[in-house]
């Protein structure tokens, strides 16, 4: 493609120099040209694209200037629209020619080999003693034997194929997202019952505070509500059962003395007169 490539640029130069001359009213043609010249392909592809829309008689030689420039940016894709823009729009084989030999090249960096056999093949047509076109035609076909299209059957199961790894693709991501989804419910879930938890602790720890400082209020209290001692640390129970024993000893203690009493009466002997 070395030889291709300098072919590129000497035919570029004597064909845009040979309509510079013959079309000197386009300023903008000869700077695009002059910058093309320098390397300057931006500032050339500028040029050209206003050529491009102000010449409508030379709009395939603009087209074809605007498809180098492009091409000489590393954009074949494209430049080769603006090559195929050219070869509509031409006018002479000499145009044809040289629009269908740039086509062929850029479809040859596309790898495209069937289709840069026929742009060749269509500049052979315009000018069949061109020996660069007639080298880059047998050099087309030899990369399209070597690298022949797949048959519709072999693209159908590619693409089958393509698309039996994106459906599988796909449901993955699906389930790597549902399992995402319910790590985070499960995460929420135990946020809340955690909160719901916290929340009630606080509470029994707020109620047990009360209980605790009503019994300390309780137990600070000296008398009951009718204005009695109250004994520290006993309940209802305890205080009516230490009564009962209180009342019981008193009984026994009144009965022993009573009985003394019997005892020591004096009698009361007659007394003979």
């Amino acid at each position: 493609m070395k030889s291709n490539m300098k072919r590129i640029v000497v035919g570029i130069i004597l064909f845009m120099y040979s309509v510079i001359y013959s079309q000197n009213k386009d300023k903008n043609l000869f700077k695009g040209t002059e910058s093309f010249t320098g390397k300057k392909y931006i500032s050339a592809e500028t040029d050209f694209r206003i050529s491009q829309s102000n010449n409508e008689e030379k709009k395939a030689v603009a087209n074809y200037n605007l498809g180098n420039s492009i091409y000489r940016q590393n954009q074949p894709g494209e430049a080769k629209y603006k090559f195929l823009n050219a070869v509509e729009v031409a006018k002479t084989k000499e145009e044809k020619h040289k629009a269908f030999h740039n086509l062929g090249n850029t479809l040859m960096l596309e790898e495209n080999y069937s289709g840069a056999v026929e742009a060749y093949k269509n500049a052979l047509r315009n000018n069949p003693s061109d020996d660069e076109t007639r080298y880059n035609y047998a050099l087309a076909k030899q990369k399209l034997k070597e690298n022949p299209p797949k048959d519709d059957k072999e693209k159908k199961k590619d693409k089958d194929k393509e698309k039996e790894q994106q459906d599988k693709d796909k449901k993955e991501q699906e389930k790597k997202d549902q399992k995402d989804q319910d790590k985070k419910e499960k995460e929420d879930k135990g946020k809340e019952k955690d909160k719901k938890d916290s929340d009630k602790g606080k509470e029994d720890d707020k109620k047990k505070e009360g209980d605790d400082k009503k019994d300390k209020q309780d137990g600070d209290k000296k008398e009951d509500e009718n204005g009695n001692p109250k004994p520290s640390g006993a309940n209802k129970q305890q205080i009516e059962n230490l009564l009962n024993a209180v009342n019981n000893a008193e009984k026994k203690i009144q009965d022993k003395v009573n009985a003394k009493k019997v005892k020591v009466a004096p009698s009361t002997n007659e007394k003979d007169w």
